[in-house]
């Protein structure tokens, strides 16, 4: 074939063509994927840049399909089109892989062991003696969820159109500890059917007393993460503040019960990408969309998680493993220690805490101290008491009764006569709690098992003092010389418990697996009591009595 006729069947390709529908094309690709896909438009989110890398993808092969004449590729149609976007995915790998590199630990350990302060405090002076385990939070998620779930179930207008959410939030309410979940649309035709009506309430838990209540709220959510379009609470958010990179979403109510979304937003302090840490709070009301951004010392008190779990235990094992440089936490070890696997919640001066047990690097089956980490403020405190670590006592606690096949949830720490002891409760199968159970954190073999969480800890004391360890100070017991006007024996959770009413008014109860010999006593006995003041007034518990 002649060059003429070559020439003549060659036809150029109009700008239109050759840039502006790939441009069109990648533009409206770029749209489409930001409202789905939701990046942080920030330098120091890897995802930003993976989203930018897709969007010079969408524009080389549009502009190779706009260069196919005949259904083949003619180079001279696009070959300049797709020469600076190749250019510009060679950028961005280069980018991904150099900061990759730049925020390694190899590069930056002292940056990631820094991120945090850790002080040495006392256990006995930091953590008040537990006289009464009444306020002590031992419910873990999964029995909230099943304890909710009953709730919900029983509101049938509500159950046949939403769901509990999975997550449920640990929060310090009005001094007492509480879990709360949001509602959330049970799915698309749900939310479609109730979008002008929102979101009508939340769910309460009491781990206390393993009771759950719905609250309705006086005007509806309508952002949640169930959402669609712009009512989703990620879109949002991410419309509202465009640059911000996200960490985490828990739901929480003020102390007016107004409910509102906690959201931790990161930046990273080594490399590009490395040492994420929270740095901002923003705070979101699901009911009006409106919301504001907090400094980290300016987070309003009631708020209670700002600071996650995981990544309360991430920043101690950077600071345990580290500080000794990254070769030393790789071949020497020295003085290298890591939090354990898990968590969990005290409740501390109005102030939610994350407990986890320090061990170390080799994992072995004992602690050498336990990490407390404020979940609002970031403060870290380290205690060196060597015992036993959380899983060990867990073992020994279900131990105690492997008849029943009842496992232990992890536990949380209390001091009992100033003694660091583990609590936490046995469930079944089906993940209802049946057990309470104290392990000492020194003699982990100290194992004491009740129905309720005052048996199990009466049952603990006397082991206690049977191994020469006072537990409550005398000096603080109340003293009373009553004459007794009723006595009752009533079961309580499978409990055989005495009630002794006395001419005082008030009512002394003692449990005779602990105290056989009080079932001598009879109306008309004039007693001298020794016994501590329980949660409810007028009712005390029987330390010690005579005639």
């Amino acid at each position: 074939m002649s060059e003429e006729v070559k020439a003549v069947r060659y036809k150029e390709p109009s700008d239109a063509k050759k840039v502006i529908i790939p441009v069109a094309v990648t533009v409206v690709f770029g749209l489409i994927s930001f409202y789905l896909v939701l990046p942080a438009i920030n330098i120091y989110n890897s995802g930003f840049w993976g989203w930018l890398l897709c969007l010079a993808g969408v524009y080389i092969i549009s502009a190779i399909t706009c260069g196919m004449e005949n259904g083949k590729f003619d180079s001279r149609n696009a070959g300049k089109g797709i020469r600076y976007p190749f250019y510009l995915i060679l950028a961005i790998i280069a980018v991904l892989v150099i900061g990759s590199i730049s925020s390694a630990k190899i590069f930056n350990a002292k940056r990631y062991a820094g991120l945090i302060d850790v002080s040495t405090a006392d256990f006995k002076d930091d953590m008040p003696e537990t006289t009464n385990v009444n306020n002590i939070a031992l419910m873990d998620t999964a029995s909230a969820s099943i304890i909710g779930n009953r709730t919900l179930g029983s509101l049938s207008q509500v159950v046949s159109q939403y769901v509990i959410s999975p997550t449920y939030s640990q929060i310090n309410y009005h001094n007492t500890p509480k879990k709360v979940a949001n509602l959330e649309y049970a799915d698309f035709f749900k939310w479609f059917q109730n979008r002008s009506n929102g979101i009508p309430g939340f769910v309460m838990v009491d781990p206390l007393n393993n009771t759950a209540e719905y609250v309705e709220l006086s005007k509806s959510m309508k952002y949640a993460e169930s959402a669609y379009f712009g009512k989703d609470l990620k879109r949002a958010l991410r419309f509202a503040y465009p640059t911000k990179i996200f960490h985490k979403f828990y739901f929480e109510i003020d102390e007016n019960g107004n409910p509102y979304y906690i959201v931790s937003c990161k930046t990273p302090h080594a490399g590009l990408f490395g040492a994420m840490d929270v740095n901002e709070v923003i705070l979101f009301n699901p009911v009006d969309g409106t919301s504001k951004l907090y400094d980290l010392e300016d987070v309003p008190s009631w708020v209670d998680i700002v600071f996650d779990g995981d990544l309360a235990s991430d920043k101690y094992n950077w600071f345990g493993t580290l500080s000794g440089g990254f070769w030393n936490s790789v071949i020497g070890n020295k003085n290298c220690k890591r939090a354990t696997n898990d968590y969990g919640y005290i409740v501390l001066n109005d102030d939610v805490w994350y407990f986890t047990g320090v061990t170390s690097v080799n994992e072995d089956e004992s602690n050498i101290g336990f990490i407390l980490t404020n979940a609002r403020t970031g403060e870290y405190k380290f205690y060196p008491v060597i015992g036993a670590e959380e899983y060990s006592a867990m073992h020994a606690a279900e131990g105690e009764v492997q008849e029943k096949g009842y496992q232990a949830s992890f536990p949380s720490l209390i001091n009992v006569g100033g003694q660091a002891t583990y609590i936490m409760v046995l469930k079944d199968s089906g993940g209802l709690v049946k057990l309470y159970a104290l392990v000492n954190v020194e003699k982990y073999s100290m194992v004491a098992t009740g129905a309720t969480q005052q048996e199990a800890m009466a049952a603990y004391r006397k082991l206690l003092e049977r191994d020469g360890i006072t537990v409550v100070d005398n000096e603080s017991l109340k003293k009373a010389e009553v004459t007794i006007t009723d006595v009752r024996l009533i079961t309580v959770d499978d409990l055989p418990t005495v009630y002794l009413t006395g001419d005082d008014g008030n009512v002394y109860k003692g449990y005779l697996n602990l105290d056989e010999s009080l079932v001598l006593i009879q109306k008309g006995d004039r007693l001298t009591i020794s016994c501590e003041e329980t949660a409810i007034g007028g009712i005390f518990t029987i330390r010690s009595w005579n005639r």
